[in-house]
């Protein structure tokens, strides 16, 4: 089928879900998180082919690579959306008007999520799990590189609801990967609802400069850890050995370290062996090299780089003035840490830096929506309209009006 067909399949299924009502998600939810389990050694043996065709180095192929452990962990997420509530028909707000009208703001879903992505095939499952716990349509456009992965996952679910009993054909997967069907899917005006990007920069723009139907914009992850000077070096070395090292091939790992003058005369040859002992290559400014020469000098473009690998730049600033300025301009508004002993200097950090998700002497690993307790994250939006950081349930609905009258007329 078409791009356009398969779109309009999945319009045509909405309601399978959109009047779904919760026990009946929910039941669809733990049969897919089942069915995964069972089919592991399948969507394994699918996933190899597209690992094997990959040529893209092993930080691509680390968000590829599915095995028990991760397919465990994608079914555990859709359990997770079992056990939370449904926001669809919650009342925002309801309040009778002047004129005896009762007037509700209440829940919706958006309609048919458009998603868009590149080599991560868990996103395929939680997509899915969050449409239809949100009581959405879903078309998913993975990228060629996961195109065996994706299709195992997404039939392996489908099966499984449909063995329910259930409609699924409110979940269609396009296998038209090149540019031209991702430009047309971009512009299905009137049968996709909302498009979400969720991979690189380059997917990014692409998506943000062709498309013609509404895009939450996903950000790529530029994400700092600030050292300032009353910073405990017990905690704030752990937090950035997590944040830069734990996976580097996702957006909320630390690309970027920050240091107050004082603690780097004081600990930057600590903090770079730590670093240098788990292989990540530092790119400084030359304040940092004139403490230790032997690092590199780091370019402008260094310091908006999302490195998604074992580098990292660092600077050294005068204080947290510095530091929030210089994260405003050169990070991506996703996620950003201060390490500090001081709760007005964190309270000013968590205020003024400009980003979709804010820590104070925490790693910023966890801007993720299984550890927010969402269940799952359609993506981080790092967008200030409607949807910021990671999203979840909420965040796929709208709202509408329901007015109640007795015969009302206006004059």
């Amino acid at each position: 089928m078409t791009t356009l067909e398969l779109c309009k399949k999945a319009k045509d299924n909405l309601s399978a879900i959109s009047f779904a009502d919760e026990q009946c998600m929910n039941q669809m939810l733990q049969s897919a998180a089942a069915a995964l389990r069972t089919n592991a050694q399948y969507i394994i043996e699918e996933n190899s082919k597209d690992i094997e065709n990959c040529t893209r180095g092993s930080q691509f192929i680390d968000r590829l690579m599915l095995n028990e452990k991760r397919i465990d962990g994608i079914a555990v997420g859709l359990e997770k959306l079992s056990e939370l509530k449904c926001p669809v028909g919650e009342i925002l707000e309801e309040r009778t008007l002047y004129n005896g009208l009762l007037l509700r703001r209440v829940r919706v879903p958006l309609g048919v999520l458009g998603i868009i992505y590149e080599a991560r095939p868990n996103v395929t499952a939680d997509a899915i799990g969050l449409a239809i716990k949100s009581g959405n349509a879903v078309v998913l456009r993975g990228s060629k590189d996961a195109m065996f992965s994706n299709k195992a996952i997404t039939s392996v679910i489908k099966k499984a609801i449909r063995e329910l009993g259930f409609n699924p054909e409110f979940i269609q997967m396009l296998e038209d990967t090149t540019r031209e069907g991702a430009v047309q899917f971009m512009r299905m005006n009137g049968i996709i609802d909302v498009l979400i990007p969720r991979g690189g920069a380059g997917l990014i723009r692409n998506a943000v400069e062709n498309a013609t139907v509404p895009v939450i914009e996903t950000g790529t992850g530029n994400c700092h850890v600030y050292f300032e000077k009353t910073a405990s070096i017990e905690k704030a070395l752990p937090i950035l050995i997590n944040a830069k090292t734990q996976r580097t091939s996702v957006c909320n790992a630390c690309e970027s370290l920050l240091i107050d003058a004082s603690f780097a005369q004081k600990y930057l040859r600590q903090i770079v062996d730590a670093l240098s002992q788990y292989g990540v290559e530092i790119v400084a400014c030359q304040q940092c090299r004139d403490l230790i020469p032997e690092l590199s000098l780091a370019s402008e473009e260094d310091f908006y780089s999302e490195f998604l690998a074992l580098k990292i730049s660092a600077k050294i600033v005068s204080g947290v003035e510095e530091a929030i300025a210089h994260i405003n301009k050169y990070g991506t508004h996703h996620s950003d840490c201060i390490v500090t002993e001081d709760a007005a200097c964190a309270e000013k950090f968590l205020k003024e830096v400009d980003s979709a998700a804010v820590y104070w002497n925490a790693s910023t690993r966890f801007t993720d929506g299984f550890e927010f307790g969402l269940g799952a994250e359609m993506g981080i939006s790092t967008q200030k309209l409607h949807a910021r950081g990671p999203m979840g349930l909420r965040e796929l609905t709208s709202y509408k009006y329901q007015i109640i009258g007795n015969g009302q007329i206006r004059s």
